[in-house]
């Protein structure tokens, strides 16, 4: 898999196939919160963020999945969540906030793969992430890659209610 690395700047070039990957992945479901439209908002949203990063793998030239995110701002947490005690007052943390690999490229190791160039190199003490809680395997999975599930969140009215999981970078 080839793996390249975008950041903010970049986000107008690659925004279609983000939408068309989670297209894919999101293939067959009709709820407002998994919606293209709604999706893009996010997407938009994410990619202005100051430091947002993004890494896409392709295997001979097709997306194979993509993952991105964002540091928080200073003291910075997720909507719907109190930031943990845990994560001194002075700790940064990176919002790992999407992961997605194509269907036929699950349980290939891609998505460990996405996720480790993400993160190679992060300067922040932690990374966190969201994980919709009807996918019991998918929480596990984070767990065998270190993360721990501190807390849950609804952050919408219309979302799914979400593990609030954090992984240390570096020890505090």
């Amino acid at each position: 898999m080839d793996l390249k690395h975008y950041g903010q700047k970049d986000a107008k070039y690659i925004r279609t196939m983000l939408l068309d990957i989670h297209d894919a992945v999101y293939e067959g479901l009709s709820g407002t919160f998994d919606s293209r439209e709604r999706f893009a908002q996010l997407v938009d949203g994410w990619s202005g963020r100051d430091g947002w990063v993004c890494v896409i793998g392709f295997d001979e030239g097709e997306p194979v999945g993509y993952t991105y995110g964002a540091p928080f701002s200073p003291g910075g947490w997720w909507r719907g969540s109190e930031r943990p005690e845990t994560l001194g007052p002075t700790e940064r943390a990176f919002a790992l906030s999407e992961l997605m690999v194509m269907p036929r490229w699950r349980k290939t190791g891609a998505s460990l793969k996405l996720h480790e160039a993400l993160l190679s190199g992060r300067d922040e003490e932690a990374v966190t992430l969201f994980v919709d809680l009807s996918h019991p395997k998918v929480v596990a999975l984070y767990k065998t890659w270190g993360y721990e599930k501190i807390d849950e969140s609804k952050p919408y009215d219309d979302s799914p209610t979400f593990a609030v999981m954090l992984k240390r970078l570096k020890s505090w």
